[in-house]
Formats: C-alpha cells, structure tokens, sequence
C-alpha cells in the first residue's frame, strides 16, 4: 500500500510533470465572426474590459497574484486553515502561507493528477477528490478508461501536520468516483459525503441507478482506515432511474439527476442542501450516516443543472447555483437573459421535518460579458455579518461578485472584481473557480492566472472583519456567531 500512495512533492520544476490528458480543461472553442467583432467592439467602446485587463468597483482592491507554478493544470477549490489556504488543481494541490495577505507564500506543491482535485482540510488531514478514471490510487497515476474493472476513482487523505511535506495515507475507491466531497466532522471521525453521478452500464464501479452519495468514515487517529460505511439513496423511486428528476425529453434542457454534485452542511443546525443536476433537496444530518430528506424542489424553467447551494447563517435561506453549460458556456450575456445560469434565492419554511423550500428570486451579474467568455454562477461563500445575508461569489470570467440576498426577492451586487476575456477569436476556459472570504479577505482561485486576495472596504461588509476562523471548509459551513 505504501508504494500506491506516494506522493510527489515538488519544490521546483517537476521532472516530466505534464498535464494529464484525461483531465485537461476543455479546448477552446471556435466563435462565429460576428461574435468576434462584437467582443473587439465592446472592448473599443468600453463596455467590456480589454483583454485580460483589470477591473473592479471602488470598494475592492486587488492586493496581490501569485501566478502558477509547477503545477500546469486547470486551479480548482480552495479551504483555509490558519495561515494557511489549499488550493486544488487538476494536477494535484499547492499550499500557502497567507500571514501576510498582500504577499501568500508558497510552502508546499504535491503533483497528484486526478480532476478536479476538490479539497478540503480538517485538523491534521486533507482531503482530495479524484473524479477520472485512473491507472491506479497513486499520484504517478494515469488515465485508464472507466469500462476497466481495475481502474480507481475516489478520495484521497493526505497527512498535513507538516504543511512543507503532505503525506499520503489513505484512498478509498467510491461508486463513480468523488466529483466533490463535503466533511462533517467529529471529535473522533470525520465522515466524507461523497457526490459523483453519471453512471453508465459499460462503467464496472460506476452502475446505475445512482441516486446517492457515498459516505466515507475517517478515523482521525488512525486514517489508513478510512472506508465507505454507507450509500443513502437520496432520490428513491420505481425503475431503473430512480426518483430523480428525468431530465429531457420530459423536461428540455434539463439535467437528469443521477446524483448529486455538490452538498453543502451546516453542522450547527444538522442541516444540509444539496444540489443534484435536476433537483435541490434539503436534508437532516442528526445521524450523518443515514441524511434524510426533508424536502426536495425542481426549477425545470430557468435551472439547467443544480450545482452548489450555501445557506445563510439562519439557515432560513439557501441559494442554489445553477452552471448552465456546464461552467465553459458563454451564458452571462444578453441572448441568455438574467434567470438562466443564475442563483436562485430560496427560504426555507416551516419547522423541523416539515420545513420546505420556497422560491422567491434570482440573482445574476448586472455585467453582459462577451461571447469569448465562459461565464456562469459558480463557488461562494458567505461574508459574515450579522442581521446581513452577504456572499462573495466566482462567475468564471465574469469574475468576482458581492452581493447582498437580505432581501431575499431583491438580490442586488454591491461589489465587483474581474479580468477582461482570455480572448476575442476563440471562447477559451478560465476565470475564477471559487471566491471566497477569509478572516478579512477574499480569496479566488482563478482557473489560469493563479492565486488572487482582494480586499474589500465598505460599511456593508465591514464588520466581517472581526470575525476570525480557525479553519474554513465553504461546504462545511460554519457557526460564524457561536
């Protein structure tokens, strides 16, 4: 076992250290000529920024970059703790120091190959999903099509009470992979839920139905024991698809849910939201390894694919994104309109088991971007101010967003940070992954520029300020006022 689980920890240049294949962002698309010069007239009229140029509101400043390095892939989610932030890549992870905000250092690289590398941290352990089918569960790994029995995708647990030199310890192989994961930790055990979804007939480890998620239970003390204790069927149902949403035919454009793609908990209140293609559910998590559902929506006008959800600190709010193109879409533009790959803003109501999710509103940014640009809602987090419901948000290369949902029916942006497109001739994959905001700064993790920290000044958002984590997993939401 020792030898699967080696990994590769750089320091400078990795020798033969390539981007994987199998988990390469996608290629650049070709754009009509039309759209080509409606992104070089925009640019020339101002209503768009220049390529790759700078922009933001008075409120925000962009303190500091720390461009790639050594590991060439796509940047994916981040966690804190301390002072230090994670950052996930599709070639494995990077470490910093962020004691100074204005100035990260890079204190570890660990070349793991596995998209999209989604991470999480909690104590001494870290947490990394691997959604491609792959040779084996080291990290010299390579791609391996999923029709084989004897290829590997799951979760991966690396050792970290030395930030300088990860340590991997465990991996635990997961139905149809770990696309992302979300911690509820004990004082004992940490359990992993483990979201991943379209299984296919041909695919041994990945057969349908697949209405749930996996649950993983780590012992903390002794993490090489990490396995799966459960898989709660989340959408139960007659047939062999389950009690999903169906999808199309029966409802155009819609993605059929095979699963979830993201749940966010919120351990203070035993509460979790998730967001599963076709449908957003909420459920309890009183015994987290049997969830029960509590309610479960659909939005088969305006939401193509239930991507992530974040509550607000009441819990009588969740907003759920919608990655309409599945994140390398140009939808944040005029012919897309502003309900289409937006949030949706929902409140919960009701008491205990009987609580339901009410629609009220959507949320989009104000800001038309161009053709060339894949922009869509993607990863956010709250901004903690008390009697506010304020979140800082990625939209890809649209970029950066604050905005307040106190009023959840009239969602408005108060703060903006963003980089004009990549490109006028093709529409090519970048833009921020994930926003998020940590002890008094935002921290974004952007696709192909790197590692950026703004800051934020304004009266709304100021009080934030005096909140201070010790360690922050987004999905795993906290209590920020216990």
């Amino acid at each position: 076992m020792a030898g699967g689980l080696l990994a590769a920890l750089l320091v400078a240049a990795p020798a033969g250290a390539t981007p994987d294949p199998g988990d390469a962002p996608p290629k650049p698309k070709e754009v009509s000529k039309s759209a080509q010069a409606e992104a070089r007239e925009a640019i020339e009229n101002g209503e768009i920024p220049g390529q790759d140029e700078i922009v933001h509101s008075a409120n925000i400043e962009h303190v500091a970059n720390i461009p790639k390095d050594v590991l060439p892939g796509t940047n994916s989610d981040l966690a804190f703790q301390g002072r230090y932030a994670f950052a996930g890549n599709y070639d494995g992870f990077r470490i910093f120091d962020i004691s100074n905000p204005k100035s990260p250092k890079t204190v570890a690289q660990v070349l793991c190959p596995g998209s999209q590398n989604d991470i999480s941290v909690s104590g001494n352990l870290l947490f990394l999903s691997t959604d491609s089918s792959r040779s084996d569960s080291s990290c010299t790994s390579t791609t391996q099509p999923a029709t084989e029995k004897s290829s590997w995708e799951g979760m991966k647990v690396f050792d970290i009470s030395d930030k300088r030199n990860p340590r991997y310890v465990a991996a635990v192989e997961t139905a149809c992979g770990s696309h992302t994961h979300t911690l509820v930790p004990e004082r004992r055990n940490v359990y992993v839920y483990v979201s991943s979804y379209s299984p296919n007939a041909t695919y041994p480890d990945c057969q349908p139905p697949h209405d749930g998620i996996s649950v993983i239970k780590v012992p903390r003390n002794a993490p090489e024991k990490a396995a799966v204790v459960g898989f709660p069927v989340l959408f139960p149902g007659e047939g062999p698809d389950g009690g999903g949403n169906p999808g199309g035919p029966t409802n155009p454009g819609v993605s059929k849910t095979t699963g979830c793609h993201d749940i966010t908990v919120l351990p203070s209140k035993d509460l979790a939201a998730g967001a599963c293609m076709g449908d957003g559910i909420l459920f309890s998590i009183k015994d987290p390894e049997h969830p029960k559902v509590i309610d479960q929506v659909q939005d088969n006008v305006n939401f193509a694919f239930w991507h992530s959800a974040t509550f607000n600190q009441k819990a009588d709010k969740v907003v759920f994104t919608d990655e309409l193109g599945g994140g390398s879409g140009a939808t944040c533009n005029a012919a897309t309109g502003p309900n289409r790959g937006a949030d949706g803003i929902y409140d919960v109501v009701g008491k205990g088991d009987k609580r339901k999710l009410v629609f009220r509103s959507y949320f989009k940014i104000p800001r038309h971007q161009a053709d060339t640009e894949n922009c869509v809602a993607h990863n956010g987090s709250l901004i903690p101010v008390e009697g506010k419901d304020l979140m800082v948000q990625a939209w890809y290369q649209g970029g950066v967003s604050v905005w307040d949902f106190t009023d959840s029916s009239k969602p408005k942006e108060i703060a903006y940070f963003e980089r004009g497109p990549l490109g006028t001739d093709r529409l090519t994959f970048g833009g921020s992954w994930s926003a998020y905001y940590y002890n008094g700064y935002i921290y974004s993790n952007e696709i192909t520029k790197g590692f950026d920290v703004l800051k934020i000044k304004d009266r709304r958002t100021d009080p934030a300020r005096w909140v201070h984590l010790r360690e922050l997993n987004v999905q795993t939401q906290p209590d920020y006022f216990d």
